[in-house]
């Protein structure tokens, strides 16, 4: 059995960038359901490890290793693949938790694998883990009005109605973590899609 000697056998994974500049915006979902969850779960992601602020705790039953990549989005894979290798957890078991400019404004999507979508941060977990076979619970940011304003659409902070629906869907996000754990995709995918 993967990570028994680590007592992890989960990586929960939250796609963000460091910095106060970023805090609120639509790129750093992840880090957002992040911070819902710590807070559920009265812990602090804070100890350094992996180029990433990191937390032990138990979700569903197993013991996680909860994960900020603190490398900018761009470079979420190199914290991923060394957290990943250092435990020997299997990439089924690395889910990963970003924005989505393809889904509506607040929806949740799970998926057991696929492309990165146009995703940098996904696209290089994937580089890292060497496969796209591995779950991850997306959070809809909703699609800028412009195409070529993409890059400051992900930056920017949701306001009235997306910011709303944002945060009702962090908070949906976070169960879908837990439940992703506990009982597998197929319920969680039933439940949270």
């Amino acid at each position: 059995m993967f990570g028994l000697s680590s007592g992890v056998s989960w990586i929960v994974v939250f796609l963000g960038n460091p910095g106060p500049q970023y805090e609120a915006t639509r790129h750093n979902m992840g880090f957002m359901t992040a911070d819902a969850l710590a807070k559920a779960k009265n812990v602090r992601i804070s100890k350094l490890r992996f180029r990433s602020l990191t937390a032990r705790c138990e979700l569903g039953g197993q013991s996680a290793l909860l994960m900020k990549p603190q490398t900018y989005m761009n470079l979420s894979g190199e914290a991923v693949g060394a957290a990943a290798r250092f435990y020997k957890i299997p990439a089924e078991h690395v889910l990963v938790v970003s924005d989505d400019i393809a889904l509506p404004c607040g929806k949740l999507r799970i998926r057991t694998k696929g492309s990165a979508g146009g995703h940098n941060g996904l696209k290089n977990i994937i580089v890292h883990l060497g496969t796209d076979e591995f779950p991850r619970i997306r959070i809809g940011v909703g699609a800028p009005p412009n195409p070529d304003e993409q890059i400051d659409w992900v930056t920017g902070v949701p306001k009235g109605e997306d910011a709303k629906a944002i945060g009702d869907a962090i908070q949906r996000a976070v169960g879908a973590v837990e439940d992703y754990i506990r009982e597998g995709p197929d319920m969680a995918m039933g439940k949270y899609n």
